[in-house]
């Protein structure tokens, strides 16, 4: 090609040693062949055995129990906080909400909180949003405090 002449499609070629022929895998000794990428002797190299056949060994999926019980979506599950952490929390009492225990890291912002009844209280706590189990409450409202759910 003279250098005056314009670049033309037919006379593209490919850079040498960009274009290789593929390795024709399992076509006999001479040409990389052999074993052809499925290892040495046995069943899996002479045929394809379905998934999960483990050699006439009582398989996982059968040695597994089948279907015990079920786990619900819909399940709540509460944060805790018993009432000795809340006495240690706000030693004066007053009113306490959900957000004011995020705010103090008693449990995280993501759950509804349920306050325990483990402890002894001797202020009176206003609790807003979270809820009480029965010994809890009973002490909030001995000590002359109130629970709201709202």
């Amino acid at each position: 090609m003279a250098d005056n002449e314009i670049l033309q499609m037919h006379d593209l070629k490919p850079a040498p040693g960009a274009n290789k022929d593929r390795i024709r895998v399992g076509r006999g000794e001479g040409s990389k062949g052999k074993t052809a990428g499925r290892g040495a002797k046995g069943q899996t190299k002479r045929t394809n055995v379905r998934p999960g056949f483990e050699g006439g060994q009582l398989p996982l999926y059968m040695r597994l129990p089948k279907l015990r019980g079920f786990k619900n979506p819909f399940k709540v599950e509460f944060q805790v906080v018993n009432i000795a952490r809340l006495v240690e929390l706000f030693p004066e009492g007053g009113e306490v909400s959900a957000e004011d225990l995020v705010a103090k890291g008693a449990v995280r912002g993501n759950a509804p909180v349920k306050v325990l009844g483990d402890g002894e209280l001797t202020v009176a706590f206003t609790l807003k949003g979270v809820k009480a189990s029965a010994s809890a409450k009973a002490k909030i409202e001995a000590a002359g405090g109130s629970v709201s759910e709202d």
